[in-house]
């Protein structure tokens, strides 16, 4: 089992910046992929960011050259830090782990709100 803990939204103007964290405890060990997804109202869970444990990133193309994916491995926690946030960016951002056996596991989410 792999618990995945949000930290970090909240709402900011457009231009700003916000960074998510995601610490992760249990079995740490058997995850190979760690990363973000979001939900806008109305619309279908998307990928944001993901890193597997080769350090091979993927960005969604709406946020490549704004958001930065990272790992701290000593503190099990991977960061998501947004710049030149948007009002689209606006969503419930999940926190997302992938074991080896291809299990999924999700945080509970942390609202990001951009507006002015």
């Amino acid at each position: 089992q792999v618990q995945l803990v949000e930290s970090g939204g909240g709402l900011v103007q457009p231009g700003g910046s916000l960074r998510l964290s995601c610490a992760a405890s249990g079995s740490i060990s058997s995850t190979n992929a760690m990363g973000w997804y979001r939900q806008a109202p109305g619309k279908q869970r998307e990928l944001v960011a993901v890193i597997t444990r080769g350090d091979t990133i993927n960005y969604a193309d709406s946020v490549k050259d704004r958001f930065t994916i990272s790992v701290d491995s000593a503190k099990n926690t991977v960061y998501l830090q947004m710049n030149s946030l948007k009002p689209e960016d606006t969503a419930v951002y999940y926190c997302y782990a992938l074991s080896w056996a291809r299990r999924e596991y999700w945080g509970q989410g942390t609202q990001v709100t951009v507006s002015s």
